[in-house]
């Protein structure tokens, strides 16, 4: 049986003082290639913290596919860009798909879920 921690809502988003999580995944992604990553369903929702060693390369997008701009112009996206701080917190669902693009080669990704069900 694996035991999921609970995210608390008086835990900051910056990710100091969260206790250590056993639903944590990370890869080297490839430049230019979707990396997929399943979120796990023991809870029906998490706080997924996600941290990549290289700001402005890595482009998340959770059930669609992550792409980089196409162009100088603005348009309509489904990805988030992971930035100077090199984290992004955002709340999932169990069987959510996240997607990972690099602009960059060999960029580690890391994922930590916290699960926001409390058994009350």
């Amino acid at each position: 049986m694996v035991m999921v921690i609970p995210y608390v809502a008086a835990q900051s988003i910056n990710d100091d003082g969260h206790l250590f999580s056993n639903l944590k995944f990370s890869a080297n992604l490839a430049v230019t290639t979707d990396t997929t990553l399943t979120v796990p369903g023991i809870s029906p929702r998490y706080k997924a913290i996600i941290k990549c060693e290289q700001a402005g390369v890595v482009w998340v997008a959770n059930n669609a596919v992550a792409a980089a701009p196409a162009g100088a112009s603005f348009a309509s996206t489904t990805s988030e860009l992971i930035t100077e701080d090199n984290t992004l917190n955002r709340e999932v669902k169990a069987g959510d798909v996240l997607h990972f693009f690099s602009t960059a080669a060999n960029v580690e990704v890391s994922v930590v879920f916290y699960s926001l069900y409390a058994p009350n």
